[in-house]
């Protein structure tokens, strides 16, 4: 199997539902490029998206979910997702046939990646797209589902609204992080009241108004500070007075500050090209 770079021509890639293997993986390398924004879509195969150097995120299942180095995004087989990303980028994408192994998660979930479960997946990406069954190869895989059955669920989701209404003010705090608005300012400019949109935000969420924003902020200094953003540039991006406080709320939500965070989502992460 290739690996994928930013300078691979589109007949490259080649639809892994179309692959009639139960595993295919892909390994995918893009140093530098504008982004990257794919549409809607889905796959018959379920699939897990690796990161080992950048972050993604991944909007699916009412959710969004931003992916940094050492984590991976579980997407099951037929959820519609759209994917983006910028900056430096490097990983895996395997997808797996739903029907060899009910152990594996039926929602959409990120999860923490295993040293094992990593160099699986670097070993699955250099297999022959049509590798040889009923040997070696399918061991190999075996232990690799077997790895992904068991890997830890990280809390690195945020549910998304589906009210129209709700998604304006979404897309208002995508564009102006740093925007601190009061909850009534908010809820003046989605032309809701505020216990209106409280009501909302809990029944489509299932968390208050401050819970929801602070997950959100959290998503984003991650994207940020994964895409090489210093600390005190996501504290004043994200509307903080001081580097400590934007820390302590950090640490609060993830239980390590940004610095031991990032080092940790760092240190050991091999490059596909070694």
């Amino acid at each position: 199997m290739p690996i994928l770079t930013e300078l691979s021509k589109p007949e490259d890639w080649i639809e892994p539902d179309d692959v009639h293997r139960p595993v295919v993986t892909y390994g995918f390398v893009a140093e530098k490029f504008d982004g990257i924004e794919l549409e809607p879509h889905s796959h018959a195969k379920s699939q897990i998206m690796l990161v080992l150097r950048g972050a993604l995120s991944c909007e699916a299942d009412g959710g969004l979910w931003i992916v940094p180095p050492r984590s991976a995004v579980w997407i099951p087989g037929g959820a519609v997702h759209a994917i983006k990303a910028s900056g430096i980028l490097e990983g895996y994408n395997a997808f797996i046939d739903p029907s060899v192994c009910d152990r594996l998660p039926r929602t959409c979930c990120a999860v923490s990646v295993t040293p094992l479960l990593r160099e699986l997946l670097t070993r699955a990406a250099r297999l022959p797209l049509l590798y040889e069954e009923d040997g070696p190869n399918t061991r190999m895989l075996s232990v690799l589902l077997d790895e992904l059955a068991a890997a830890k669920a990280e809390d690195l989701h945020l549910p998304m609204p589906g009210d129209a209404r709700l998604r304006r003010i979404v897309d208002m705090m995508m564009a102006s992080p740093a925007d601190r608005s009061t909850l009534e300012a908010w809820a003046k400019r989605a032309g809701l009241s505020k216990r209106t949109l409280l009501r909302m935000l809990h029944r489509e969420t299932g968390m208050s108004f401050g819970r929801w924003r602070q997950q959100f902020r959290v998503m984003l200094a991650i994207k940020w500070l994964a895409d090489g953003a210093s600390i005190q540039k996501v504290t004043i991006d994200l509307g903080y007075e001081s580097v400590p406080s934007f820390v302590t709320m950090f640490r609060k939500t993830l239980g390590a500050s940004p610095g031991r965070y990032m080092a940790e989502r760092h240190s050991g992460a091999s490059g596909l090209m070694t």
